[in-house]
């Protein structure tokens, strides 16, 4: 007589989560997607045109908050490093704390800059600037910086600003004081930067746009909209024209 074993090749069942082990490992991944989401990248989306070409109006863009950071012995791995001339960066407007803004730095601590008939010198040097947008028009006090007073009434500066940046021209140069930023739009003829509310303290700066994630076709004076109905409105605009008015060529466009 053959004696045969018969093996139970079924699987074991697995073992199911119970609702604490769920709830536990659900709120594992909001903490970190927080943490990520507060400390190393943050969204925003452009609100205006002072940035075009670079960045237009309607781009949804991954903001990097930890490479022009403040230096943190927390994390000695991080690349930290101060901002440099030509980089984008996201910052804290001086005068609207809660304002968050998108230039380009222009001057770094200890540099002497001007700009005649709308060019810009730095250290005795013409600058050559490749990202510039101009539109034609011309205004005194913003293309001929600093030299026309900032007393001129006709000028929409901060008030702070309007009495303190004689202090800082030297010699027909502006003169960029420890521990703060000049910066300026790309679009140079509408963007409202340092030449009109002063430098960016080193630490109001948040960080360096990556890329752009979405991109939509997005009105200039839309961020000025803050009644509910038109935000309803603008959104039920989103949803049905998401398709057609979204910008494809731009998903994943590097910002430089």
């Amino acid at each position: 007589m053959i004696w045969t074993t018969h093996k139970d090749h079924s699987k074991p069942e697995k073992k199911k989560e119970t609702p604490m082990e769920f709830l536990s490992s659900t709120s594992a991944i909001i903490v970190i997607a927080l943490f990520i989401m507060t400390f190393i990248f943050q969204n925003f989306e452009i609100p205006s045109s002072s940035m075009v070409k670079a960045l237009l109006v309607g781009d949804h863009v991954v903001v990097d908050r930890t490479l022009l950071a403040p230096k943190d012995t927390w994390a000695p791995f991080v690349p930290y490093r101060d901002p440099r001339h030509g980089d984008i960066f996201v910052f804290f407007k001086p005068t609207e704390p809660g304002l968050h803004l998108v230039k380009r730095v222009i001057g770094v601590p200890g540099d002497h800059i001007h700009l005649k008939d709308g060019v810009l010198y730095r250290n005795g040097e013409e600058v050559d600037e490749p990202y510039v947008q101009r539109n034609g028009t011309y205004d005194d006090y913003r293309d001929n910086f600093p030299d026309v007073a900032a007393s001129l009434s006709n000028v929409p500066l901060d008030a702070e600003w309007r009495y303190t940046l004689d202090s800082h021209v030297q010699n027909g140069d502006l003169v960029v004081p420890p521990g703060y930023y000049f910066a300026m739009g790309d679009n140079r003829d509408v963007s409202l930067d340092s030449r009109y509310w002063g430098f960016v303290p080193r630490g109001n700066i948040v960080g360096r746009p990556l890329f752009v994630y979405w991109s939509f076709e997005t009105p200039e004076n839309q961020w000025e909209q803050t009644a509910v109905g038109d935000r309803i409105g603008f959104f039920s605009h989103t949803v049905l024209h998401f398709f057609d008015q979204t910008r494809w060529a731009r998903t994943l466009h590097l910002v430089n």
